[in-house]
């Protein structure tokens, strides 16, 4: 589905991407679109795009085509979300212990879309941490 959402294909665009929107939150995917986690969590992406689309865009970066951001943002995993508002780096405390970015395939675009929600709510109070609304942490799976 990376096809159906609009793709940054250089630095300066992820730049003005993030400095030109004012009023809603930035969602941006780093990955390859053809990474099988990435597949996963851009048909997420694409379900929850016209959800948030009053107060969230989602954009697609390509690791490979667009590495300016990989060392600066740590992108070493095979798919991350990034959130930011009013060119501010909006981190999500999911209970996973890096509160940077999403770095897991989620195949629900309900809980997507509440989290960008809490991001959002969060963002305009000027918090630059929010909390998930469900703990991702693996401590109740043993």
């Amino acid at each position: 589905m990376s096809y159906m959402l609009p793709h940054l294909h250089s630095g300066y665009a992820v730049d003005q991407a993030i400095l030109a929107e004012e009023d809603r939150v930035v969602v941006i995917r780093f990955g390859s679109d053809a990474d099988p986690a990435c597949m996963l969590f851009d048909e997420t992406l694409y379900k929850a795009a016209e959800a948030i689309k009053n107060f969230g865009v989602v954009y697609l970066v390509d690791t490979v085509e667009v590495p300016d951001f990989n060392t600066m943002y740590e992108l070493v995993d095979a798919v991350s979300v990034m959130f930011f508002f009013r060119n501010k780096h909006i981190m999500v405390d999911a209970g996973t212990g890096n509160n940077n970015k999403i770095n897991w395939p989620m195949r629900d675009a309900g809980e997507f879309i509440d989290i960008v929600e809490v991001v959002y709510r969060g963002a305009r109070k000027g918090r630059g941490l929010v909390v998930s609304p469900r703990d991702y942490s693996t401590k109740y799976r043993y």
